[in-house]
């Protein structure tokens, strides 16, 4: 499983209500949802974002409320994985949950700019940085997590 897109790079503490705001749960449509993802603080990302592209964020990504349609709106978006310095611990699981790959890597975050186009190789955690020639290392994912993601989360790979 890899990964490979241009990078939408934000700063810390980004919360659930910038990822989705909160005038939005009251849906489910996971489409509509990614209609609105970072639209408060990026009024253009929706418009720019591609299938595969990458979010990097800084230290404690996810925080505030526990809500699931923060990950479920960045992954519907396109979104392949976030990279991060550090999950608040909900986000993490919530995103796993629902398929949505993570990876926390401090010297990624710092290193990689808005707009780089970057690969990610998860079962190594190599994370390459294209557009500077730089690497980087994550912790790959144990595999019973990346056999999760694969399948789409929790209940999909529950159900086989």
């Amino acid at each position: 499983m890899n990964a490979h897109g241009k990078v939408f790079k934000y700063g810390d503490n980004i919360d659930t209500d910038v990822i989705i705001p909160a005038r939005y749960l009251n849906t489910q449509d996971h489409k509509e949802l990614a209609s609105h993802c970072m639209e408060d603080i990026d009024t253009t990302f929706i418009k720019r974002v591609n299938d595969g592209d990458i979010m990097v964020g800084g230290w404690n990504f996810g925080c505030g409320s526990s809500r699931e349609h923060a990950p479920i709106a960045i992954r519907a978006a396109g979104v392949s994985c976030v990279i991060a310095k550090t999950f608040a611990r909900i986000f993490y699981r919530n995103a796993i949950n629902i398929g949505l790959a993570i990876l926390e890597c401090e010297a990624a975050s710092d290193g990689i700019a808005d707009g780089d186009e970057v690969t990610i190789d998860f079962d190594t955690g190599v994370i390459t940085n294209v557009t500077k020639g730089e690497t980087y290392q994550a912790e790959p994912f144990p595999p019973f997590i990346r056999d999760m993601i694969d399948k789409g989360g929790l209940m999909a790979s529950a159900r086989g």
